[in-house]
């Protein structure tokens, strides 16, 4: 499938999805939207990713493109009236809408009707199901090692590190899958449960779920995590995971130099120890999880040698192996995870 991305403003340091899709989408990216950037590339930004020109709208998109996946969600998930005429110009061309809002588009008026005149389709991947339930405690009994990702902070590069872990395993001859719990992996996968829009009571059962439906037919379950357990605003969408996925393995990501919450400056993060005190102390009464290893984000951290300190640094705090997954890759974390 060709697409647009839209990511206004935002790329490419906070549009997590559009990153998330370029680097492990199934998908032809033939045009990033970003008013503020337009005329140049994503490879002057990004250069491991899949490249691309950037644009100031979607009428400037010059190739064939089947749907306009909109590549941000800001806090709330709120929809930025600026995207309309971009939406709008979508549709008129008969160009399906991917979106991971929780401002749903197929409710809009406007969009759904010139969806239905356009014969096109409103994809709203936060949208959960219908038939979801409260968690059996049963994710436990699968026969797959289930692996967690777990945060210091949202947006430290959980779904990173669970898609980059996911692949190598495969790539090494294991037996891997990932659980998408958000609407990036969602996107990537083409399937999954998007647990920050789930009834709370649900959260854990549809995390069990798909384990469950997953779990028996492979070896290893990687689960994208959300949030933190300390996050002001997220924190129950994160022991949701925590306790639906009753995982074996825990992997603590945390972004090099960050002291305090995105956005909630005013809530400094805690010590390193105290996150896995309190990770697996929280997963204590469903598993037997425990910190195995650590994810740095070093993206902010030019020097490699910097980076690599950085790593070493954070793997003394955890008394585990550490790595930053997409600059010095994964073989030191799958040797501790999958042995």
């Amino acid at each position: 499938m060709q697409i647009a991305i839209l990511a206004h403003e935002k790329f490419p340091g906070r549009a997590k999805t559009a990153l998330g899709v370029l680097r492990y989408g199934d998908y032809d990216v033939e045009a990033v939207l970003d008013r503020d950037s337009a005329g140049s590339r994503v490879s002057e930004f990004v250069p491991d990713v899949q490249d691309a020109p950037i644009v100031d709208g979607m009428a400037d998109v010059e190739a064939d493109v089947d749907a306009l996946l909109i590549g941000i969600a800001p806090i709330g998930g709120g929809f930025d009236e600026s995207w309309r005429d971009d939406v709008r110009t979508a549709l008129e061309n008969g160009c399906d809408v991917i979106s991971g809002l929780h401002y749903f588009l197929a409710e809009d008026e406007e969009f759904a009707e010139l969806a239905a005149e356009n014969d096109c389709e409103l994809w709203d991947v936060r949208k959960p199901p219908e038939d979801l339930t409260v968690s059996q405690g049963i994710a436990g009994e699968v026969d797959a090692e289930i692996v967690l990702t777990v945060g210091t902070d949202c947006s430290v590069g959980k779904m990173t590190v669970s898609m980059e872990l996911a692949r190598a395993a495969q790539e090494a001859g294991y037996d891997a899958a990932v659980v998408p719990t958000g609407q990036t992996g969602i996107m990537i996968e083409g399937w999954g449960n998007p647990i920050d829009r789930v009834v709370s009571d649900f959260t854990a059962g549809a995390v069990e779920e798909m384990i469950v439906e997953k779990g028996d037919e492979h070896d290893y379950l990687f689960v994208e995590g959300q949030g933190s357990i300390v996050h002001p605003a997220y924190s129950a969408v994160t022991c949701g995971i925590l306790h639906g996925s009753m995982a074996d393995q825990l992997i603590l990501c945390h972004e090099a130099g960050k002291k305090a919450i995105h956005e909630y400056e005013s809530f400094e993060l805690p010590s390193i120890q105290h996150y896995v005190d309190l990770y697996e102390d929280l997963a204590e009464p469903v598993s037997d999880a425990t910190v195995t290893a650590g994810a740095l984000n070093t993206s902010g951290l030019e020097d490699d040698e910097e980076a690599r300190r950085a790593v070493e640094e954070y793997a003394d705090s955890l008394d585990a192996p550490a790595a930053d997954v997409i600059r010095f890759g994964t073989d030191e974390l799958l040797e501790e995870l999958l042995e």
